[in-house]
């Protein structure tokens, strides 16, 4: 399996603001000078050193667009593609797929978390569904699934009517527990706390799995609650987990907001064994610096809570790729 990541941030997508790029090339620049001896003279030099020794908060970006993960399989039925949620980047997404397939018919697999506006904005925007021939399977446990991506494309919020798409639209309303075969992978959708109720997603396929749970609460008091997530993340390859908050904040200010936090994402996943856990949902008012370093706290939390197998800790980014 390859997971790649096209939108990553939580509840509104965000850019990268003249002042965020000023304060990143100061950054960059100051750490040069401070070295003394180095000469950055040559374009090898430059690329090494931003390469090497500048942090991801400095030298990249976690990005701005809201939640949109494709999850590829080499072995996959010919033309399928599997999509965790439509938010604003779905349309980087998109014009991928067009590059990567031109306008042979493909069919999108697509699994919706939930229907709020951060996870279904980029659909309109996502080119596929605008191509004869195509087919785009919208899987979800929500009833008003199909309502909902009809409804943001009515007048007057979108110029183009939902009927106008020239793709085949269908809409497959599950039932969460019941385990499904879909796009050569066993799938299996969890109901998670959240307004309006989310779904997780677990993915299966030759040994290997992935976990796909954003815009999930977790109250701590609540052990039936929590076992059960457990089970659902056991020994699971890779887990991607809401993490927008801290924990002070998911216990206090932003309790009951439906997210969750980087603490908790360590200790579910420690108990449940699983391999990775990969921090996601950003919140949208997080710098880069901000998210770089809750990254940094969280491996921390992990390396001195252990009890077992090192658990890898990772944040998400637009354009970032994990292989399992």
């Amino acid at each position: 399996m390859l997971v790649r990541f096209w939108g990553t941030r939580g509840s509104v997508p965000v850019s990268v603001t003249h002042a965020d790029i000023r304060g990143k090339l100061v950054a960059a620049l100051e750490g040069a000078l401070l070295t003394g001896a180095r000469k950055l003279t040559t374009p090898a030099a430059i690329a090494a050193y931003i390469d090497n020794e500048l942090g991801f908060d400095i030298a990249g970006t976690f990005g701005g667009h809201s939640s949109c993960v494709e999850i590829e399989t080499s072995d996959a039925p010919g033309g399928e593609h599997v999509i965790c949620d439509m938010g604003s980047g779905a349309r980087a997404l998109g014009a991928d797929m067009l590059a990567r397939h031109g306008a042979s018919p493909q069919t999108y697999h697509v699994f919706m978390s939930h229907l709020h506006w951060d996870h279904i904005m980029g659909f309109p925007f996502f080119t596929p569904v605008y191509i004869p021939g195509n087919r785009i399977v919208i899987h979800g446990c929500h009833a008003e699934l199909e309502f909902a991506f009809r409804r943001q494309q009515a007048a007057p919020s979108f110029p183009v009517d939902f009927s106008q798409l020239a793709a085949t639209i269908e809409f497959d309303v599950m039932a969460p527990g019941h385990h499904d075969n879909i796009a050569g992978m066993g799938v299996t959708a969890k109901l998670q706390r959240h307004g309006g109720d989310s779904y997780g997603w677990r993915f299966e396929r030759n040994g290997r799995s992935v976990v796909y749970s954003t815009d999930s609460e977790h109250r701590l008091d609540d052990e039936a609650e929590r076992e059960t997530f457990v089970d659902f993340f056991r020994d699971a390859d890779l887990v991607i987990f809401d993490a927008m908050y801290s924990l002070a904040e998911a216990i206090s200010v932003k309790a009951d907001w439906g997210h969750s936090s980087n603490i908790v994402g360590v200790e579910l996943c420690q108990d449940a064994g699983a391999k990775h856990l990969c921090l996601f949902h950003h919140e949208p008012a997080y710098k880069d610096a901000q998210i770089a370093r809750m990254l940094t706290e969280t491996r921390r939390f992990e390396e001195i809570t252990r009890s077992g197998a090192p658990l890898a800790v990772s944040a998400a980014y637009d354009g970032f790729e994990i292989a399992l």
